[in-house]
């Protein structure tokens, strides 16, 4: 019994617990030695009764039925050495500083509760005493707690001042950066003081709503003046597309034109209107930006492929005309004789020219001049030869020939008078009268003479 009790009572605990117990200062190996030999401080009653000793005397702790009083007895042992190893424990955590005073004070209160109801075998003097032994290392974890404590306070104390600068250095940036329109980077970065500020710890509940309150403002005033943002180029982005989108539908139209010049002129319009219009969205000016250009390129396409083709012609029209102009530029000179047939040819050789296409534009005026040298001189004789058929006319001429006859006589008349009577200058100032106008006379006789 003795041998087997002994072996039972070297057993450990197991777990965590019994390590604890192992790392104490012998307090748990000394109460395991209180126990020693069950006989030396229980026994068991023929009737089954358990008994322990005390100082006061014999006591019945209990019975275990059905077993033998070996197994009765160890089962009552084994609840002395549990509460032994409790104790020693507890003393090991105070030590070690893992338990708080205060906590420590109630686990003594409880021991020592424990210790004086037990129902177990073993020394419960020497198991009261043990308990008694934890107070002095209270005692002594206490000062130790306290001073702990206290620079656990200033600690915390220093923390939450630099948390209160590290929030308040964040809600100031935010301000700031809330305060700029660069609308992509300063949202960027107010999120990221935003995810700062919720990974920083609360400090002063009054002082924390105070500077959230500044931070949401910064936030919410930056995010009111995006929209407002966002909504003036949403409205903005919209008239600019209801504009292009004009544009764009009147260059498609335009599209199909051949009207070559006002059409590209109007196209050249529509650019300009374009330019004038502002610019939209990314997304929707590209858009309308690419019909334009495809209307814009269907007409200048069929556009030039009408000029090469114009201008294969124009070379073959150049060629007709100079041709044409040969001929016109032989009727020349114009005379009475030919002048009919001449005429006849020419209005034959106009309709040909006439007939004959477009050519190159830098020989239009060359082509022209030539062409107008020939048409004033047929022009030009033919006003000649109505005006030398005119009556009318005619009378006139005759009546410049009369006017001027007459003229030199009187002059004559007068210039003989005054040399009769010795007036010399008179008589000179009528006879140079008279010479200026036989020169006048002479030219309006060749006039006359022309007349049929």
């Amino acid at each position: 019994m003795k041998n087997s009790n002994r072996t039972y009572y070297s057993e450990p605990i197991g777990g965590p617990r019994a390590k604890e117990q192992e790392m104490s200062d012998g307090l748990v190996s000394a109460a395991s030695a209180l126990i020693g030999d069950p006989a030396l401080f229980g026994r068991v009653g023929d009737d089954g009764t358990v008994y322990v000793w005390t100082r006061h005397g014999e006591k019945p702790v209990g019975s275990y039925p059905g077993k033998s009083k070996e197994d009765a007895l160890a089962y009552f042992v084994r609840k002395f050495e549990q509460l032994a190893s409790e104790i020693a424990l507890t003393a090991a955590r105070v030590r070690s500083g893992a338990v708080v005073p205060s906590d420590a004070d109630q686990a003594v209160a409880r021991l020592r509760e424990q210790v004086a109801t037990v129902n177990a075998v073993g020394d419960l003097a020497a198991l009261a005493m043990a308990v008694e032994q934890i107070p002095p290392l209270i005692d002594e974890q206490r000062a130790a707690y306290a001073t702990k404590k206290a620079l656990a306070a200033q600690e915390r104390a220093a923390q939450r001042v630099a948390t209160r600068e590290a929030k308040e250095k964040l809600v100031a940036e935010a301000e700031e950066v809330a305060a700029k329109d660069n609308w992509k980077i300063s949202g960027d970065r107010l999120k990221e003081l935003l995810d700062q500020w919720k990974s920083l710890p609360r400090i002063e509940k009054a002082a924390d709503e105070a500077l959230w309150k500044r931070f949401s403002a910064a936030r919410n005033g930056f995010d009111r003046r995006r929209r407002t943002h966002f909504a003036k180029l949403a409205s903005a982005n919209d008239a600019v597309a209801q504009a292009k989108e004009a544009i764009v539908a009147e260059a498609e139209k335009l599209a199909t034109s051949r009207d070559w010049v006002n059409t590209a002129k109007r196209y050249a319009a529509l650019m300009n209107d374009w330019k004038n219009s502002g610019r939209g969205s990314k997304k929707s000016d590209d858009a309308l930006w690419a019909r334009f250009r495809a209307a814009q390129e269907q007409f200048f396409n069929a556009k030039k492929a009408d000029l090469d083709k114009r201008d294969s012609s124009n070379a073959t029209n150049l060629a007709a005309k100079q041709a044409l102009l040969v001929e016109l530029e032989a009727l020349l000179p114009i005379t009475s004789a030919n002048f009919a047939e001449q005429k006849r040819k020419f209005r034959d050789l106009l309709q040909k020219w006439e007939r004959v296409g477009n050519v190159p534009r830098d020989q239009r005026d060359a082509l022209d001049l030539r062409l107008g040298a020939v048409a004033g001189e047929i022009r030009t004789f033919e006003d000649e030869e109505k005006r030398k058929s005119d009556p009318n006319a005619k009378a006139r001429a005759n009546d410049v020939v009369r006017q001027l006859s007459e003229a030199i006589a009187n002059y004559e008349a007068t210039a003989l008078k005054a040399e009769a009577a010795g007036d010399t200058k008179k008589a000179l100032a009528a006879r140079e009268s008279a010479a200026a106008r036989r020169v006048w006379l002479e030219e309006a006789q060749r006039s006359l003479a022309t007349f049929s």
